[in-house]
């Protein structure tokens, strides 16, 4: 990478770091190509980061279990740092391997794409046993830490405890994995899949001060920004919502054609003159 590029990258670094740090909570969506992120960036949001499930249905696969490469996932979020000036972080998945090892390879190579930081998650990816001990996963958080403290910039480090999206509802277990994470270096916290007031309250306080990251968008919920700000809540990011949503409104055009011949999704499509103008 030349200076000029790793300077900015070092520029990127501080303003998101600062976004941790300052008063207050931000939003961080989830592109998952560039034209999604150019979109993004036009709105005035500060930071993005990647989806993996978002990706993985650009290309025509499921989500999970290893169906995407560690070098798709990578070129992917080259491509997204590419299309802004924006802060960039990488959704890693467990890091594509369960070796400590492997974590600490996959940061260094997500930091070689322009990322400016990214999550290690403790899911294993394999439905009979989705997630890791938790000796295994402090190893791989630890690994992750020590090879994103290498690096010339600060790359911001999330940490993702994975139980609660795999259907295992231990509050106390998710308490307890991201405290430990916390210990072995993390910057963020993320425990995907809290859902009501009282489980987000709960990781708040036991992760404190630590910030903590919720997405929304997985399921319905009620809660507003301005009510996960009142609860503590630092970053929320949105997963593969704003992609299905993408998805679903071209699903609905598609079948409106195939099905009643008529054309009126047109109506809420974005202009081409605008949409075109966005993209020069």
């Amino acid at each position: 990478m030349e200076s000029s590029a790793r300077n900015l990258q070092k520029t990127k670094a501080e303003a998101f770091k600062s976004l941790h740090e300052r008063t207050g909570m931000f939003v961080i969506p989830n592109p998952w190509d560039a034209g999604s992120a150019k979109i993004l960036a036009s709105l005035g949001f500060e930071s993005l980061t990647t989806t993996s499930a978002g990706l993985a249905f650009s290309l025509g696969k499921p989500d999970g279990e290893g169906n995407v490469t560690r070098e798709e996932t990578l070129r992917n979020a080259e491509a997204i740092v590419l299309a802004t000036h924006l802060p960039v972080a990488g959704d890693l998945e467990n890091g594509y391997g369960d070796d400590p090892a492997t974590c600490f390879e996959t940061i260094l190579l997500a930091a070689n794409s322009g990322l400016v930081g990214g999550s290690i998650e403790d899911a294993t990816g394999r439905s009979e046993n989705p997630i890791y001990s938790l000796d295994l996963a402090v190893e791989r958080v630890k690994a992750a830490v020590k090879a994103a403290r290498s690096l010339p910039f600060h790359f911001t480090l999330t940490a993702r405890a994975e139980n609660h999206i795999n259907g295992r509802h231990d509050i106390q277990d998710t308490v307890r994995r991201l405290q430990a994470f916390a210990e072995a270096g993390a910057d963020v916290l993320f425990a995907p899949g809290l859902k009501t007031r009282n489980e987000i309250e709960t990781v708040v306080k036991a992760v404190a001060p630590l910030p903590l990251n919720v997405v929304l968008g997985l399921t319905d919920t009620s809660l507003t920004l301005s009510e996960l700000s009142d609860l503590g809540v630092k970053r929320v990011s949105l997963g593969s919502s704003l992609a299905r949503s993408a998805y679903g409104a071209f699903t609905r055009a598609a079948e409106e054609i195939r099905h009643k011949g008529s054309f009126n999704f047109a109506s809420a499509a974005i202009p081409y003159g605008e949409i075109n103008a966005l993209f020069k």
